[in-house]
């Protein structure tokens, strides 16, 4: 995924789960144009991870049987295996999973999820569905990383779960600072600005 990078490469960031891929605004490839992903898992067997901001029309229930038609809706987490349905929440004490970042939590059962649905125990914001994940062979992500292909930032609860989609590619770039702010406004084909 080498591509043409507006800013120096970053040279020695070692990703970790909690922390967010930023797309750099010029990044051509569909499946990650504009996208943040939120890393779940990283060691040396390679990287794991969800797009934030591709939504879907899929609701669960569609993809559930007995499940209401009006329950949450389905994100596109990655081009990887988008036979399979993940889950990113802040109702530990409901649906259990594993602790990515502050009150943000990967996993979970789906029973539990099922029951929370059903009784209305939550609401939209509080659960992140998505068919698919993102993921990179063995030093695949540390190389695209070094050749600038994406930024880093920690997570953060409110840019999971409180941000709507249009909004998060620009609101995750608010997160690397000041020196960055620029990138948010740089049209995604610079030959039509």
């Amino acid at each position: 995924m080498k591509q043409f990078s507006i800013y120096p490469p970053i040279q020695s960031v070692v990703p970790k789960p909690g922390q967010i891929l930023i797309a750099e605004p010029l990044l051509s490839d569909t499946n990650f144009t504009r996208s943040v992903v939120l890393i779940c898992e990283h060691s040396e067997e390679g990287s794991v991870g969800f797009v934030l901001n591709q939504a879907t029309e899929i609701k669960l229930g569609k993809l559930i049987e007995g499940m209401s038609m009006t329950g949450p809706s389905v994100h596109s987490g990655g081009p990887v295996q988008t036979d399979t349905l993940h889950l990113l929440h802040r109702k530990p004490g409901l649906l259990g999973g594993r602790d990515i970042a502050p009150g943000i939590y990967w996993g979970g059962s789906f029973d539990d999820l099922y029951e929370l649905t059903q009784n209305h125990n939550y609401t939209e914001k509080d659960i992140r569905l998505f068919l698919g994940y993102s993921g990179w062979g063995p030093g695949q992500l540390e190389a695209e990383i070094k050749e600038g292909t994406w930024l880093i930032a920690d997570a953060t609860e409110d840019l999971i779960f409180d941000t709507q989609n249009d909004d998060l590619w620009k609101q995750a770039i608010s997160l690397l600072g000041s020196n960055y702010r620029y990138l948010a406004h740089i049209p995604t084909d610079p030959q039509l600005n």
